[in-house]
């Protein structure tokens, strides 16, 4: 018994360090904004402006780069994209569109990019946004091709009023409001010296600083060889700051709808608060706190400002509950599974050997990128508690040409997820797309690891094109056959 006690008690202290470090490192600036980006996405957006050019009448040039878009704006975990996926194609959309905009959509929407980029890297962002995009449209461009006849026999058998549907257009105060949310994501995450640089410095009297300080360091070790990050006295207060926020979003925006009520302004002025204060440098040295203001201090607070007068002013009480609800529905779904994964990270950190990671993974080979997309289908967690777990396998030796395969893949092929596809569009298709997710997985993987590697940006673009080339003269091959595959 006290041989478990003394295996478990570091594996559960490194999951509370880890969860506690994460939750003050990263979740404010980066990911408070993108859940209220993703809540006006979902609220003051038209349905039709996103869905109605997905229909298989549409042009193959409108249908795939609507369905890339409105994959993008879809800040959601592929467990409730499958439902969407169906809810999609059964209403008329093309499996081609449709498997595009099931691809795309967890594994590059705008919270899994933005995350991302701020937990390991803005190349790594850059590179899973460009190739789940080049290679969700060509997935879906075989997929179309190799099941044309279940296409079309799908095609009269379901409602097409879905693809003929128009839509109002985006009103100009929602555009201006996105926008705004957007400059405050960027204000807050860009590292330029203009943003972190501190304008003005304060002091606070705080003796004990220094001794709190200490004891933090001591209870939350910082080694950032072994990917540990710490944790600071701004961390505590903002970890205090979340809980708050928590505790009045419940009583304010579950029953949002019934109308705005003191709950609803507390969580937002918190929420406001909290935001302010991330961007603030605080740094414990002798004789208290050395505050600064930095640039990101105050472009934070002027989007703020702005954001607070369109929202109160200019949105109107319906449309202003409604993206209240939506950003605290996307809050409740993501953010528990958050919490829970980060803490499994940690303990997992504890328990797996960087030698391990070093053997599968260490090298941009098929070997590592395959098994980067095997880590997907059995380590599946879901969108951004996924990052973390890549920060984890960095940080354990992990090649970032596999670690890409991984996260490209990771959203696509649970096990759960198979399941699901397979009830909707029969196992041929699903066995089709899983392996064509795997292979597109690797091979985004090895490019990018060749370009880590130093492989000449030209050498790397011919390959590309020359597998491109070689998918398109099989679409070609495939578009000449009379008959298609039959899905089951």
């Amino acid at each position: 018994m006290d041989a478990l006690f003394s295996w478990l008690l570091p594996v559960l202290y490194g999951g509370i360090g880890n969860l506690a470090a994460y939750l003050a490192a990263h979740v404010l600036l980066c990911l408070l904004p993108a859940f209220f980006i993703a809540g006006a996405m979902s609220a003051l957006i038209p349905r039709q402006t996103v869905t109605r050019f997905l229909g298989r009448n549409s042009s193959k040039a409108v249908s795939y780069p609507a369905a890339v878009a409105a994959g993008s704006l879809l800040a959601v975990c592929s467990c409730t994209i499958v439902p969407l996926f169906a809810g999609i194609y059964k209403k008329g959309a093309g499996l081609g569109p449709a498997i595009t905009f099931l691809f795309f959509a967890p594994a590059a929407n705008i919270l899994a990019l933005v995350y991302t980029g701020g937990v390991i890297g803005v190349d790594l962002a850059i590179a899973r946004f460009i190739l789940s995009m080049i290679f969700g449209v060509g997935i879906g461009l075989i997929m179309a091709l190799l099941f044309r006849a279940d296409d079309e026999a799908h095609d009269q058998a379901s409602d097409t009023l879905f693809a003929a549907t128009a839509g109002e257009g985006l009103q100009r105060v929602v555009l201006v409001f996105l926008g705004l949310w957007v400059a405050l994501l960027l204000a807050g995450t860009l590292k330029i010296e203009a943003l972190t640089g501190a304008y003005v410095h304060l002091a606070l009297p705080l003796e004990a600083a220094r001794g709190w300080q200490a004891s933090l360091d001591w209870l939350v070790p910082y080694d950032a060889a072994k990917g540990e990050e710490g944790i600071s006295l701004q961390g505590v207060v903002l970890i205090l700051l979340l809980v708050s926020i928590g505790v009045c979003a419940w009583r304010g925006l579950e029953n949002i709808q019934e109308g705005v009520n003191g709950w609803t302004r507390a969580t937002l002025a918190l929420t406001w608060a909290t935001l302010l204060f991330a961007a603030l440098a605080v740094q414990a040295v002798e004789g208290g706190l050395r505050i600064g203001l930095t640039g990101k201090f105050f472009g934070v607070a002027a989007c703020l400002a702005a954001i607070h007068f369109i929202a109160w002013r200019r949105l109107g009480p319906e449309a202003l509950q409604d993206w209240l609800w939506e950003s605290w529905r996307f809050v409740k779904q993501i953010f528990p599974l958050l919490v829970v994964g980060v803490f499994l990270v940690g303990m997992m950190r504890v328990l797996i050997r960087p030698e391990w990671i070093e053997a599968v993974a260490g090298s941009n080979s098929v070997v590592g990128n395959l098994a980067g997309v095997a880590f997907g289908v059995f380590m599946y967690f879901p969108t951004l508690v996924e990052v973390p777990i890549a920060r984890m396998f960095l940080d354990l030796g992990m090649h970032r040409g596999p670690l890409l395969a991984y996260l490209m893949s990771d959203p696509e092929l649970s096990l759960q997820s198979i399941l699901i596809i397979s009830a909707i569009i029969g196992r041929a298709k699903t066995a089709a797309y899983v392996g064509l997710v795997a292979l597109f997985s690797a091979v985004a993987g090895l490019t990018y690891g060749a370009w880590v590697d130093g492989v000449p940006l030209v050498q790397l673009a011919l390959g590309l094109a020359a597998f491109i080339g070689a998918l398109a003269l099989l679409i070609s091959v495939l578009s000449r056959r009379p008959h298609s595959l039959k899905g089951v």
